[in-house]
């Protein structure tokens, strides 16, 4: 036997009846137990005292007769002999190496041998058999049944690898198995756990069913804010609020879109007697026709006139100018409006009471300034709505606050439009006339919502006192539906309005709110 423990050539016949240790085994149901060969009956009289033991040579000569030729090798082949061979692909203490699935047993349990014949257990030293060269062992000829493999519900992944999968798991994205994979290991791995659950709720915000548009009352709260911390040395009086508040917001929507939506059709609508008129023309188009306009209030405030010092006091004829000079305006009108507007808040700003009450001429009816700055904040808000329209981009109503003081003006204005469609006999004949400022037959104006509230609207003469007590009909109308309505954006038969009393004056006062609303 050579030092490593193998038998040498020339030691082959001496060692044949030594005890081997069997190879590695394949499992049980990769034989062909038909195949393999019967092991050979033990010869008469084997194992019988007495029997001739076989000439020993080599070191095996040496080990006392009556013991086991495995017990004279080294120490080292005794624990080669005695200890399963490791996995040849397992490498022992790998830190690396991922956990075990659940269903797989912690240590692969050694197959059972084979059962061996009697007296097979015995060396020839014992007085047993030799057992003969190249056999094999043979297994259980009736195993049973396999097991059935176990099947893993989730793959085993490495950290790093389940770490990766977690935003594609919060989009709810991953595959089955990796879904599995990662709600296993999530219980286990707490900063995991905390990063799926702020993905989750990060997921959560892009599926929101509101708006991503800022509240439209959101810059009048700021600007509240810092002037509460601050006030401003010389204020934005309150009748130019919002005026500040509705160029502002549609210099956001000029700012946001492209250049392309500049060239977009806008549909601009007024009502005219009993019918409504519309106009097409581009977003530049209105920005500078709300430039024509304003133009009234700069010359009333000595300021400069974009249209000149002849320029036509009529807004529509103001606009048709405007454009007529202009041609195909683009973006670059956005820069002379704003600025303009700028113009104007920093004027009555500075002026404040001094220039509340001033005369702002529109041709054919004149407004005080403080109330020309709501009627063109009312403007600017509706023609901000057509272009958003156009151009696909969410526009919402201005603030209650605001919108009271719109709806306060379009209500203040009712009687003259009354008595003016009276003249141009499209409205009936005044029915109880009064001394100026005494109460009259009046309608009962509602206006629901947070911006609304109450107006009496004298029927007879525009300087009759409308009251409570006096009023022959009622209509009840939501806020921005009646803004839609002052604006021409809707017929008087369009509005849903609740109505009770007299059919004629409420047919003459939704009338003569459309007939407010002008190019």
């Amino acid at each position: 036997m050579t030092g490593d423990g193998r038998a040498s050539e020339g030691d082959e016949d001496g060692v044949r009846g030594a005890r081997r240790i069997p190879g590695p085994r394949g499992a049980a149901d990769d034989l062909d137990l038909a195949a393999v060969p019967l092991p050979p009956l033990p010869p008469p009289g084997a194992g019988t005292p007495g029997e001739a033991v076989p000439e020993q040579s080599g070191a095996d000569a040496a080990a006392p007769a009556g013991e086991d030729t495995a017990s004279a090798a080294s120490p080292d082949e005794r624990d080669t002999r005695d200890e399963p061979e490791p996995a040849a692909h397992a490498a022992p203490d790998d830190p690396a190496e991922p956990e075990p699935d659940a269903c797989e047993p912690a240590e692969s349990e050694p197959e059972p041998e084979a059962p061996e014949a009697p007296g097979a257990d015995r060396t020839p030293a014992d007085g047993g058999p030799a057992p003969a060269s190249g056999s094999v062992p043979v297994p259980d000829p009736d195993p049973g049944p396999a097991p059935e493999p176990c099947v893993s519900a989730a793959p085993v992944l490495p950290h790093r690898d389940l770490q990766a999968l977690l935003g594609a798991w919060a989009l709810s994205v991953c595959s089955a198995e990796e879904t599995a994979a990662v709600e296993n290991h999530l219980p286990r791995c707490l900063p995991c756990a905390d990063e799926a659950k702020r993905l989750r709720e990060a997921v959560g915000l892009l599926h929101s069913d509101g708006a991503l548009d800022l509240d439209a009352t959101l810059r009048s709260r700021v600007v509240e804010g810092c002037l509460a911390r601050r006030p401003a040395r010389i204020p934005i009086p309150g009748w130019a609020a919002p005026y500040d508040a509705e160029t502002a917001r549609l210099d956001a929507l000029l700012r946001d879109i492209g250049n392309a939506d500049w060239d977009a059709q806008v549909r601009l609508r007024w009502f005219e007697k009993e019918r409504r008129t519309d106009r097409w023309t581009t977003v530049g188009g209105v920005i500078s026709h709300l430039t024509a306009v304003d133009g009234l209030l700069s010359a009333a405030l000595g300021l400069d006139d974009p249209l000149g010092g002849r320029a036509p006091l009529d807004p529509t004829e103001r606009t048709e100018a405007s454009w007529a000079a202009i041609g195909s305006p683009a973006r670059a009108v956005r820069e002379p409006w704003r600025a303009q507007s700028h113009e104007l808040i920093r004027t009555a700003s500075f002026a404040g009471r001094n220039v509340a009450e001033t005369s702002v001429s529109y041709g054919s009816f004149a407004l005080p300034l403080q109330d020309a700055l709501v009627d063109r904040a009312f403007e600017c808000w509706v023609h901000g709505w057509d272009i958003a329209e156009a151009v696909a981009y969410p526009y919402p109503a201005p603030s209650a606050a605001h919108l009271h003081l719109m709806i306060d003006l379009a209500a203040r204005m009712l009687p003259a439009a009354l008595a003016g469609r009276r003249r141009a006999g499209l409205a009936g004949p005044a029915r109880d006339l009064v001394v100026p400022g005494e109460p009259g037959r009046s309608l009962h104006l509602e206006i629901e919502g947070h911006a609304g509230g109450d107006w009496y609207i004298a029927l007879d003469s525009p300087a009759a006192l409308g009251t409570r007590e006096t009023a022959v009909a009622q209509v009840a109308l939501d806020a921005v539906e009646f803004c839609r309505l002052v604006a021409g954006h809707i017929s008087p038969a369009e509005a849903a309005a609740g109505q009770e009393g007299d059919r004629e004056a409420i047919s003459d006062v939704l009338f003569a709110a459309a007939s407010l609303s002008r190019l």
